[in-house]
């Protein structure tokens, strides 16, 4: 989690709020548990739920996306929330005081019984509905309680919707979780089409001005520094101790006076930029100007969070940056938080996989995922004068669909840049003969376009899952096999193109895919 910029001295904070969009199954570290014996966290959700009259499912998916019901052994948050629902008590949101007013419990029992914890929760909750004007009938359906559900999470326009979809995403695809102390907590898939009111209109689709795979929501102007004072020549890796629209929602907080650049999800690598490259992002004390900072959605204290789409998509993001700003891919200058100058911090922690990541970073620059020519971790930009295995790619690609690039050689030449024009201008990309995130997604794409859902198989699989791993940024396997990678991969790109989000390849999700949406 960054720290302020040296000039600042008051206290920071992530708001605690996950993002995932795939069946999860989980475990954690011990935490403070109720007295109730054999099932203690399901009856506690069972009886918050009755007392105040808010669906049990919806209660425990709004506390898996805050915490994993993980209370952290009543250790607070980064945002000073406490306990499986989050609770919190800072400048920006006071959810445990409300907590207390509503149910009568003290803050102490708040911060440290998990039973209490969860029923306040539900109390808030349901004061959110009942000032929203939900009445009985309204609160027996779950889709009415989406207003509630993105207020409860703290942020304002688009970071409050993207809180409240990933309720609702745990909702549609379900969930398994193994709590701390081996009890299971599943809530059952089910249809939904939540209610969105205002916010259906705040879905985040603008795209990053400097990684194109990745999301735009600015920071408040107050949490950086527009420019730079010196050269860009390292890259900090972070963990938020929150997550990710948590930290994206605090990151827009004027009183946060703390960002990043960039903040990844632990579900499915989905990236959002906050800060641009050029400016002074407020996340490692003295190092903040000469530096890069990637916010890493998870607790250090907690592997779970570090999953494969997150360590693929951040080392594309890594070996990226470094491509872009000439900085050596070595733990030189590629280094966690604790590791900047003048740090306090410890993150990432002792479960960061540094071998692993600097192996992706190294495999993100061109080296072959598979063995057909065609299959990368990563796509880089290729423009004239490029070399190598992606130059060959596109020239087979473009000789393959019937625009003449010449000797399949790998070097990017006129004949090539002469084909990569004729097949941008064909698909109403701008005809600049430079490959770039969206031209590698078209011509990947390209092809037949078959209805593929979860237990697909095949060769469009395997164009979809190149596509997508083009069109993301994150790397997507290349397998041929449409499993919960591919379903989480195509969610997020539905959700970051404005389409369905139902995890379903039809006719729309191809179209925008092949004109490089």
């Amino acid at each position: 989690m960054p720290s302020r910029a040296a000039a600042h001295t008051r206290g920071r904070a992530s708001v605690l709020a996950a993002l995932t969009a795939t069946v999860l199954t989980v475990t954690g570290s011990p935490a403070l548990a109720s007295p109730d014996g054999g099932h203690p966290m399901n009856r506690a959700f069972a009886r918050a739920a009755a007392a105040y009259d808010v669906p049990r499912d919806l209660l425990a998916a709004v506390g898996y996306g805050e915490t994993r019901l993980d209370g952290h052994a009543g250790h607070p948050s980064q945002a000073n929330g406490y306990g499986v629902m989050h609770l919190v008590s800072n400048p920006a949101d006071r959810t445990l005081e409300r907590a207390a007013a509503l149910t009568g419990k003290t803050l102490a029992e708040l911060r440290t019984d998990t039973g209490a914890n969860i029923l306040g929760g539900a109390a808030v909750l349901r004061g959110y509905a009942d000032k929203l004007g939900l009445d009985a009938r309204d609160r027996d359906d779950i889709d009415a309680w989406y207003p509630a559900v993105a207020r409860y999470g703290g942020g304002q326009g688009s970071a409050a919707a993207l809180y409240a979809d990933t309720v609702y995403t745990f909702l549609a695809d379900g969930l398994r979780a193994v709590v701390p102390g081996g009890e299971r907590i599943s809530v059952t898939s089910r249809p939904v089409a939540p209610h969105k009111g205002a916010l259906s209109t705040t879905e985040v689709r603008a795209q990053s001005p400097d990684y194109p795979s990745a999301l735009w929501v600015p920071a408040d102007a107050h949490n950086f520094t527009a420019g730079r004072s010196a050269k860009i020549d390292k890259v900090i890796v972070h963990v938020t101790q929150g997550s990710y629209a948590g930290s994206i929602n605090w990151f827009q907080n004027p009183t946060a006076e703390v960002s990043a650049h960039y903040v990844v999800r632990s579900s499915d690598g989905q990236i959002t930029q906050m800060v641009r490259d050029g400016d002074t992002a407020y996340h490692a004390r003295s190092a903040n100007s000469s530096t890069l900072g990637i916010e890493h959605e998870g607790f250090i204290d907690d592997p779970s969070w570090f999953t494969d789409p997150m360590y693929r998509s951040s080392a594309a993001l890594t070996a990226y940056l470094c491509d872009r700003y000439g900085i050596p891919k070595d733990r030189a200058h590629i280094i966690g938080h604790d590791e900047a100058p003048g740090s306090d911090h410890t993150d990432p922690g002792p479960y960061w996989d540094w071998t692993r990541y600097m192996q992706l970073v190294g495999a993100s620059t061109g080296d072959r995922d598979g063995a057909d020519g065609l299959s990368f971790a990563a796509y880089a930009t290729q423009q004239s004068g490029s070399t190598g295995a992606q130059v060959t790619a596109v020239q087979q690609l473009l000789n393959d669909q019937g625009y003449a690039a010449g000797a399949v050689d790998g070097t990017f030449g006129p004949a090539t840049r002469t084909a990569v024009t004729a097949y941008q201008m064909a698909r109403g990309l701008d005809a600049d003969g430079v490959v770039d995130a969206r031209t590698w997604t078209a011509l990947l794409s390209a092809g037949a376009t078959p209805s593929l859902r979860q237990g697909a198989s095949g060769d469009g699989v395997k164009r979809l899952q190149r596509a997508l791993t083009a069109a993301l940024g994150s790397t997507v396997g290349v397998d041929g096999g449409f499993g919960p990678e591919t379903v989480t991969a195509v969610r997020g790109y539905q959700t970051s193109r404005g389409l369905t989000a139902d995890g379903i390849v039809g006719p729309d999700t191809w179209a925008a895919l092949q004109t490089g949406r």
